[in-house]
């Protein structure tokens, strides 16, 4: 189930150096990211402010407030408090062959979001956006399911606005879902939804998400019941069927980089992303955009694991209505290549290229 990373649950350490001379106050909209974001690391190394014993102590949350990231960062919680908006402008190196943003770059903004969300409302920013019983505990946020819908891709130097929420799932653990907004237009270009649960940092093990931590995130939980997709007939949910073996298309034997390591020194969610997309045949990858991606998380992943990339087009249901017949579907699977142990299942989408 299992990929570390994060949010009030999750985001990961995209943060960069910036250099403050590019900031331009009179036009604070296009203000980059690099350098809206003063290096999260350099916060984290060093005291956010220097406190003398004569003054009163800050707290957390006030000293994050206070930090230059939060000064210059294009984001802010809403006015009833329980969601989080940020504007993020596309730099070149988020862009792919198609010229637009690629989806690896599109979940990494999520979880920027996410963790700026957590830091907004006074959680660490050294755990993963764990809150303060969770830190004590030694307990980590772990993705379980992503589901992301692109609409349309923002282009290179496209402003766009990603909003944020976090709901409460029972006993098991959290939901946290986006909406991501063209800023220039207003027009909803991507939404996406998510699982966490969680698990013992020491023992690797799941565990059942304590009162304690329950009640740190309450607060800021929308307190009526709020979807990215609230259709009833939405796919976010959907079951994915396992791949058989043989599949139609695969690659083998891929190994983690070091880049690939978190804080949480464990893979990030994003590249079980990359490495299912690895196999996909390059004539869909030539004529076709990715509409739809869906992940089901089955087994933390190891930096010294050697993993293989699956992918069959997906059958055709004959009983069921498509919507979009003219989109092609796939499922993957990700496996250890040493005794062919399930790490991950997904099922995308492609529409034909404009």
């Amino acid at each position: 189930m299992l990929s570390t990373c994060n949010s009030i649950v999750g985001g990961s350490d995209l943060a960069r150096v910036s250099r403050p001379r590019f900031f331009n106050p009179k036009n604070p909209v296009f203000t980059t990211r690099r350098n809206a974001v003063v290096s999260g690391a350099s916060l984290r190394t060093s005291p956010i402010m220097a406190v003398s014993t004569q003054e009163p102590k800050i707290s957390e949350a006030g000293a994050a407030e206070q930090s230059p990231a939060n000064q210059l960062r294009l984001g802010s919680l809403a006015a009833d408090g329980f969601s989080f908006k940020e504007k993020f402008i596309i730099r070149c190196s988020e862009v792919g062959v198609n010229k637009t943003a690629t989806i690896e770059a599109i979940a990494n903004l999520l979880q920027e979001v996410s963790c700026n969300h957590a830091q907004s409302v006074g959680f660490s920013a050294d755990g993963f956006a764990t809150t303060h019983t969770m830190r004590k505990l030694h307990l980590i946020w772990v993705a379980a399911r992503m589901h992301i819908e692109i609409y349309k891709y923002p282009a290179w130097s496209d402003v766009i606005e990603i909003e944020t929420w976090i709901a409460s799932e029972g006993r098991i653990g959290t939901r946290r879902d986006w909406v991501i907004k063209d800023y220039a237009s207003g027009e909803v270009i991507g939404r996406s939804t998510s699982m966490w649960l969680m698990m013992n940092h020491d023992t690797r093990r799941l565990q059942k998400v304590i009162d304690d931590v329950r009640n740190e995130l309450m607060p800021y939980c929308p307190k009526t019941p709020r979807f990215s997709f609230p259709e009833d007939n939405n796919s976010s949910s959907k079951k994915i069927p396992k791949l058989g073996d043989p599949a139609e298309y695969s690659v083998l034997r891929l190994v983690p980089r070091r880049a690939d390591l978190d804080m949480n020194h464990h893979l990030n969610f994003v590249t079980y992303i990359g490495w299912v997309l690895e196999s996909m045949p390059q004539e869909i990858i030539d004529t076709r955009e990715l509409q739809t991606i869906t992940l089901d998380y089955k087994r933390e992943c190891q930096h010294d694991d050697v993993v293989d990339s699956l992918t069959s087009l997906e059958p055709v249901d004959e009983s069921a209505t498509a919507i979009n017949n003219d989109n092609e579907c796939f499922l993957h699977l990700l496996r250890l290549s040493s005794n062919g142990v399930e790490i991950n299942r997904g099922r995308t989408e492609w529409r034909k290229k404009l």
